[in-house]
């Protein structure tokens, strides 16, 4: 089942915010997050605030999700204006999930109407969807086109069946191709997201979902490592030696071999596990999450954060309705970051960018690292001389060990 809500403070049913979340607000970006938290099946790997037809139980309801959802919108509008937040334009909106296109795309199109009718929309804004492949049609792509959607990111995975089954993945390899010609034919950019170290993925399989992934020409490429989480279904198949567990040599291999041939097909990292066309092709919602820029997560078990303050909502569907359904905000809790945590946050985040981290941010402990950094290969040289601290190559493979260096004790 999905992974537990963080600790934190009750967060106040009115959902205000203190004073901290307006200072300095309008220099920031405010993005809207929208959580769609169903799914046709479970994946076996899957921690996420999701669920399928035999999970949801009663009182929450797909049919009824998308006018709740509009509740906390109308809400949210609200809450920021009376907590005196001023006012700004969306940026950029992310549905993600679960699965947002198991929602008929004239809901999700209501979702997108509401929020823009709150807040309305920068000239030029990102506004993106997840999808399986096996989630959409010609038609719903064109209603989203129109509703004002510009990106659509397909949870391709693989192009193996042996690897797709493990993952239990629903969708077919030659669906692929054929969703990203409906996407580009109703005028949306294109993102593919894949998943390297399967159990039983070898690295001519990743290979090859690699240059499958390539060949459908994507603007946009997100590769991730596998990671098993308690709870899962993947993760109790290990414990019982019925799949092999995760290689961290292995991981390594294929992270190389996915930089190698994103490269050569032109398109650029701009986050570790990140490689658009172009630097405007780059996923502007996620960038605002690793900049640290504010945004309202819509949903249940939804995130949201605003100058320095941190909530989440409530986790279950059901609870999620009722408290909306009441006039009550649905956050179940929250946190108001200090300026180290702040720093410490940052450092983390930025760190993993191509763009770098400024090196003064680096307390004297963390600078005095640099140099042994560089000696190690893991940051660029001639960066680090001009004051930002940028991964190579091999940095990247150890991102995790390069920011414990620079956030000593």
């Amino acid at each position: 089942m999905p992974s537990v809500l963080p600790l934190g403070d009750p967060a106040p049913s009115d959902g205000l915010l203190p004073a901290q979340a307006a200072d300095g607000a309008a220099a920031r970006a405010f993005g809207l997050y929208v959580h769609i938290p169903f799914c046709a099946v479970r994946c076996g790997y899957c921690d996420f605030n999701t669920y399928t037809a035999t999970e949801l139980g009663g009182g929450a309801s797909q049919d009824a999700y998308a006018g709740t959802a509009v509740s906390e919108v109308v809400l949210a509008a609200q809450v920021l204006q009376r907590s005196g937040v001023p006012a700004r334009k969306l940026s950029t909106v992310f549905f993600g999930g679960g699965t947002p296109t198991l929602l008929p795309a004239a809901d999700l199109a209501m979702i997108l109407r509401a929020s823009i009718d709150q807040w309305g929309i920068e000239a030029g804004a990102e506004v993106t969807t997840e999808a399986n492949p096996d989630s959409v049609t010609p038609e719903s792509l064109a209603i989203l086109k129109e509703a004002g959607f510009t990106r659509i990111s397909f949870g391709m995975q693989s192009a193996v069946p042996h690897v797709l089954k493990v993952l239990d993945r629903t969708h077919t390899p030659s669906r692929v191709p054929q969703v990203v010609q409906w996407a580009r034919e109703a005028g949306l950019a294109v993102s593919l997201d894949l998943i390297y170290g399967t159990p039983g993925e070898s690295l001519a399989d990743w290979r090859y979902s690699l240059e499958t992934a390539l060949s459908y020409e994507p603007d946009h490429i997100s590769a991730y490592a596998l990671i098993v989480e308690d709870g899962t279904k993947l993760a109790a198949q290990m414990r019982r030696g019925e799949v092999p567990g995760i290689d961290d040599d292995d991981h390594a291999d294929k992270y190389e071999l996915a930089d190698e041939l994103i490269t050569e097909a032109g398109l650029g990292w701009y986050e570790v596990s990140n490689w658009a066309r172009t630097p405007e092709q780059a996923c502007r919602h996620n960038l605002a999450y690793w900049r640290g820029d504010d945004w309202w997560g819509i949903g249940p078990g939804a995130h949201s954060h605003v100058g320095g303050v941190r909530w989440w909502n409530v986790k279950h569907p059901a609870a999620y309705a009722n408290r909306l359904s009441q006039g009550h905000s649905p956050a179940a809790g929250r946190e108001t970051l200090d300026s180290d945590t702040r720093r410490l946050e940052r450092v983390m985040l930025e760190a993993r960018l191509q763009s770098g981290l400024e090196v003064s941010t680096l307390s004297a402990l963390g600078r005095h690292e640099v140099a042994g950094l560089i000696a190690d290969g893991l940051v660029e040289p001639a960066a680090a001389f001009h004051g930002r601290l940028v991964l190579t190559l091999k940095g990247r493979l150890l991102a995790d060990a390069v920011v414990r260096r620079i956030l000593p004790d």
